[in-house]
């Protein structure tokens, strides 16, 4: 038997009017974990979905071999009958049904042909403990974290006798604990045989568990990397990615920072089912003219919680404190109060809450502020497309038109739509939350561009990341959140990651409030 369990040999997939892959080849050796890393719009996802099936043999040119032997898969199901299962980035679970039926749905387990619950619940416990869950098997979907849903998607495809498991984006919505215990599983499946290929741009991650990295650049693989033997650094690897050195991950800042523009005062939330919980409890934080402040706490310490109340009372009840702007209070109860009053935020969860992703660019960009481009109750749409087109030169949004679906862009040029949607609103602040999650570094160091020049505009900018080097490279000011409370404002030379971590994990004293 080969020691290549897979050869992609001359693959070329053409959209209209755009070629996604151009006579792309890699060779992935059994056993092994091989990471394929480019920039959003590269076509990683591309090629595993020719992989895959999802882009049917004879949509595609160039030859798969499987085991060494030529493969033409139509559809999912023949691939993973075959052992190859992927898993996407957007995770394929019904919330309400059980741990168990989705495991098994479209594979269920019969008897005379009935589904067999015992076997069904027996055999999916089995396989939630070889992915290191404890979860009771009926427990619905909907009840469980991002990360142990990773982790039934995994049990899901073990489940289907998997040989090569394709991970995109396995860790991009996980938390540190989280992230590394998917990490560990993988190179456990790994020692038991499975072959994985694991797209990601957490390239720390790559380092630490891949054997080989292959880099894709606009749609051609440019070098595979040994990662044992090149001795590759992460530089190395952003070289391949974006064709240039970035000597900084962060673009160059003179901060200018003028007078108070935004403060919040004692503002404490309640959570929305258990009212008895504090869940951001009497913060008190400021931001000024041209700074870019940041926010740092563990999962779950309300850091979204506490944009979210403020920006029109989003989450939360029984919320209580006082927002000043310019030293005069405001109102911000409801959305339309907080856009009135110059304030926007830009949610974590861009798919799900930040964009309409099956409606055109143009739509989402404006779809904020149709006041400025509607008279006496009707759009007019040759103002919609002049503003939306200056959008989408001006942050270098990389679609051909602004009638294009923006579900069909990349992660990094969605996010520029996003931030387009709220610049158009003509902001003072902009509460900026994970605004990098699951994008490359080469798209990353553009919005970073974008928030230096909101913040050389005047622009207040708050910036929550789970990602303490971005944070530190990127801000002014840091404050740190623990079990709902600030427990520092630290600034910008005191900023060590050991520094924020000691202020984030700060446990509540006895006995407090």
């Amino acid at each position: 038997m080969s020691d290549n369990i897979l050869e992609m040999r001359g693959i070329t997939k053409t959209f209209p009017g755009v070629k996604a892959l151009q006579d792309v080849s890699i060779t992935v050796q059994r056993g092994h974990v091989h990471a394929i890393c480019g920039e959003n719009g590269a076509g990683k996802s591309t090629l595993m979905k020719v992989l895959s099936g999802v882009y049917p043999h004879g949509s595609y040119d160039g030859e798969i071999l499987l085991d060494g032997e030529p493969v033409a898969f139509r559809s999912i199901n023949e691939s993973e009958a075959a052992g190859v299962v992927i898993i996407h980035q957007e995770l394929a679970l019904s919330p309400y049904l059980s741990i168990a039926e989705n495991i098994f749905l479209g594979n269920e387990r019969q008897s005379g042909g009935w589904i067999d619950w015992n076997t069904t619940n027996q055999e999916a416990a089995k396989l939630l403990a070889s992915v290191g869950l404890k979860e009771n098997p009926a427990t619905k979907i909907a009840d469980i974290g991002v990360g142990k849903q990773q982790l039934v998607e995994i049990a899901k495809a073990l489940s289907k006798s998997v040989r090569l498991l394709i991970l995109d984006e396995p860790t991009a919505a996980l938390n540190d604990d989280d992230s590394a215990h998917m990490l560990e599983l993988i190179t456990h499946l790994r020692d038991e045989g499975i072959t994985s290929i694991i797209i990601s741009h957490k390239l720390n991650e790559i380092r630490a568990i891949a054997d080989e990295v292959t880099v894709i650049r606009d749609g051609r693989n440019i070098e595979t990397l040994e990662m044992r033997t090149d001795d590759v650094s992460e530089d190395r690897i952003i070289r391949g990615m974006v064709g240039r050195d970035l000597a900084s991950r962060f673009p160059d800042r003179t901060p200018k920072i003028g007078d108070e523009l935004l403060r919040i005062e004692d503002w404490t939330v309640h959570h929305p089912l258990d009212h008895e919980r504090t869940v951001v409890d009497r913060a008190n934080l400021f931001v000024c003219e041209g700074e870019i402040v940041g926010i740092a706490g563990i999962m779950g310490a309300g850091r979204t919680e506490l944009a979210m109340s403020v920006f029109g009372r989003s989450y939360g009840v029984n919320i209580s404190g006082r927002v000043y702007k310019r030293g005069s209070e405001i109102s911000t109860k409801t959305v339309s109060e907080a856009i009135k009053h110059g304030l926007a935020y830009a949610t974590e969860d861009r798919k799900r809450f930040g964009l309409n992703l099956i409606d055109d660019v143009e739509r989402n960009i404006t779809i904020a502020a149709l006041d400025r481009i509607a008279k006496i109750g009707w759009v007019n749409e040759s103002r919609e497309r002049i503003v939306a087109e200056s959008y989408r030169k001006s942050m270098n949004i990389k679609t051909s038109s602004v009638e294009a679906v923006v579900g069909k862009l990349s992660g990094g040029n969605q996010q520029k739509v996003v931030l387009s949607k709220w610049m158009n609103t003509s902001p003072d602040v902009l509460i900026l939350d994970e605004p990098t999650r699951g994008i490359d570094v080469g798209a990353k160091y553009e919005i970073y561009g974008i928030i230096n020049k909101l913040a050389s505009e005047g622009k207040g900018v708050i910036v929550i990341s789970s990602e303490l080097p971005e944070l530190i490279g990127l801000c002014d000011r840091i404050y740190t959140l623990a079990e709902g409370r600030i427990t520092a404002d630290v600034p910008r030379a005191e900023a060590t990651a050991e520094n924020l971590m000691r202020y984030m994990t700060q446990e509540k004293e006895v006995g407090s409030a």
